[in-house]
C-alpha cells in the first residue's frame, strides 16, 4: 500500500532503528521546532490551542486563501517577509481568535489586523459598512486607512474614513445614521 507522511516525519528516525516514530513524538518535534521559531523572531504567546505562526506572506494564500491580489498589494508595497508581529497575530485571528497584541512603532501591528480583517470579508458587498476600525487619534486613523486602501486596492473594497459625523451624513446620506 501506499504510506503518506509529512516532510517532518520524513526527516524523523527514531534511534532503535527503522521503527516509525510515535505520533507523540512527531507532535513533540513539531511543538520544539515552533517553539524555536517563536523564540528566535522573539514572540512572546500566551494562551492554548494557539495556531502556529507563519514565515511568509505566500503561506497567508495556500494556507488562509487570503485573496491573491492582498499578497500582490502586500508585495508590491515592498513587504518580502512578515514581521514578528505578523507572523503569529495573522494566524490568531485568521482562526477567528481573540488577540491583545503589543508590539514597537513601525512593527507592522496595522498590517497584521488588516489582512485578516479583508480575508473574514471575504469579498465587496452592497451591504453597508461590514468593518468598523476606531483609532484614538486621527494621525493613526489616517495611517489606517491610507495602509488599508493601499492593501485593498483592486479587490473591489470601498474603504472610508469617518472624522464626524455630520460629515458622514454629507458623504453617505442624510438616513446613513439609522442605515448604518
Amino acid at each position: 500500500g501506499i504510506m503518506w507522511m509529512s516532510s517532518v516525519e520524513a526527516k524523523v528516525k527514531d534511534t532503535k532503528g527503522n521503527k516509525q516514530p510515535t505520533a507523540e513524538k512527531l507532535e513533540r518535534l513539531r511543538r520544539e521546532k515552533i517553539n524555536r521559531f517563536r523564540n528566535q523572531h522573539k514572540i512572546n504567546v500566551q494562551g492554548t490551542d494557539l495556531p502556529d505562526p507563519i514565515a511568509t506572506f505566500e503561506q497567508l494564500q495556500k494556507e488562509y486563501k487570503v485573496h491573491p491580489k492582498v499578497i500582490e498589494n502586500i508585495q508590491a508595497a515592498g513587504f518580502q517577509v512578515p514581521t514578528p508581529i505578523q507572523m503569529q497575530a495573522i494566524p490568531v485571528m485568521l482562526h477567528g481568535r481573540e488577540l491583545l497584541a503589543s508590539a514597537p512603532t513601525g512593527s507592522g501591528k496595522t498590517l497584521a489586523f488588516c489582512i485578516p480583517l479583508l480575508t473574514h470579508l471575504k469579498q465587496p458587498m452592497n451591504k453597508g459598512f461590514r468593518a468598523l476600525i476606531i483609532s484614538p487619534t486621527r494621525e493613526l486613523a489616517s495611517q489606517t486607512h491610507r495602509e488599508l486602501v493601499k492593501l485593498a486596492e483592486g479587490t473591489g473594497f470601498r474603504i472610508h474614513m469617518i472624522q464626524k459625523a455630520a460629515e458622514a451624513a454629507k458623504k453617505f446620506g442624510p438616513k446613513s445614521s439609522k442605515k448604518f
